[in-house]
């Protein structure tokens, strides 16, 4: 019996007893460099609103208990992920709408891209929501969001939802919980979180024991206007522009402990450099048009549209001529950075 005969046998006696030999699968399992399975990609707002706003016709936000349309990686059909460990969905809420209130171990974001005047409760809280604005649904926090109806001012309002599905998911982490009532009692006004925790100070006694921020509503027009200063007092960094995180005031650290959340300003004309880093990221245009370099993709963006870079792309964005650019966006920066394992590359 040659070698190799005497091999296979082997293997397939250790199949036969759920076992595999490492060498065979070390060359995959321990690479050079990571090799996402997720591609570049993009959605097109134009082209994906009338879908959004179709949903609106054949089911209620109540119903659905989140009506969303989910923006699915091209590489990753049917697994709900636009990262290997980040969701992404855009939802929409009517006027007169309720989306029932409950909670669940996932973190979550809200960016709002289209429409004002809805609402989002967390914790006893609401806060009405804008284009621009940054929510986020903490971990295990009742939430709801309603819309007025079309006599008190209510219109369609849209959002981009990011989660941490698919990390939870690969951890077997998941919880969820429907709340007793559709809406939960409100007992806090209306920025009342932004008011103890938005102006660099705390109530004397605040202990942080929360790794997720107290605000959760950062206003759009608030961080624009850091921007904008920032961009006339400092010197643009050749590779973002000008690009902040939104942080946790109590600590420091991240708005969200496995999102990092991020507001970026490009001038008209800006042509970044090359960069490299081992976070996924999605990214959505708040304002302006541009080109984002992504490995061979070249993903020409408008105002709301939505695209991701993969781990360890070389990753370039650029502004088009006499229009600044202002992005948004989120990452799995905060778990790498935990673990010790964020890199970065810049060419």
């Amino acid at each position: 019996m040659s070698l190799e005969t005497q091999r296979q046998e082997y293997y397939q006696h250790l199949a036969a007893n759920h076992l595999s030999p490492l060498w065979l699968s070390l060359h995959n399992l321990v690479v050079e460099h990571p090799k996402p399975t997720i591609i570049p990609a993009i959605w097109k707002y134009d082209e994906l609103r009338p879908y959004v706003m179709e949903a609106g016709t054949l089911i209620t936000a109540e119903e659905a208990v989140r009506r969303v349309l989910v923006l699915e990686n091209p590489s990753l059909p049917g697994k709900s992920s636009v990262t290997q460990s980040l969701y992404a969905g855009i939802q929409l809420i009517l006027p007169g709408e309720i989306a029932p209130s409950h909670r669940h171990t996932q973190s979550a974001l809200r960016f709002v891209l289209e429409g004002k005047g809805a609402w989002t409760a967390v914790n006893g809280e609401r806060t009405t929501m804008h284009p621009g604005d940054f929510i986020i649904t903490p971990s295990w926090n009742w939430h709801d969001h309603g819309n007025p109806t079309v006599a008190d001012g209510g219109e369609p309002v849209v959002w981009l939802d990011g989660l941490d599905i698919p990390l939870l998911v690969a951890l077997d982490a998941g919880f969820a919980e429907k709340h007793a009532e559709k809406e939960q009692e409100i007992f806090k006004h209306e920025g009342e979180s932004f008011a103890r925790f938005g102006y660099n100070m705390t109530p004397v006694r605040h202990k942080a024991t929360n790794p997720t921020s107290p605000i959760f509503c950062y206003p759009y027009d608030r961080y624009r206007e850091a921007l904008d200063k920032l961009y006339r007092f400092e010197r643009l960094d050749e590779y973002d522009g000008v690009k902040m995180r939104y942080v946790n005031p109590t600590t420091g650290g991240w708005a969200m402990p496995t999102i990092g959340t991020f507001l970026q300003y490009l001038p008209a004309g800006f042509k970044g450099k090359t960069y490299r880093s081992s976070d996924s990221t999605v990214y959505t245009a708040v304002e302006g048009h541009g080109t984002a370099y992504i490995g061979d993709s070249v993903f020409k963006f408008s105002p709301r549209d939505i695209f991701v870079a993969p781990s360890w792309y070389p990753v370039r964005l650029e502004a088009d001529n006499g229009e600044d650019v202002v992005l948004f966006s989120y990452s799995d920066r905060p778990v790498l950075e935990a673990l010790g394992l964020l890199r970065e590359s810049r060419e």
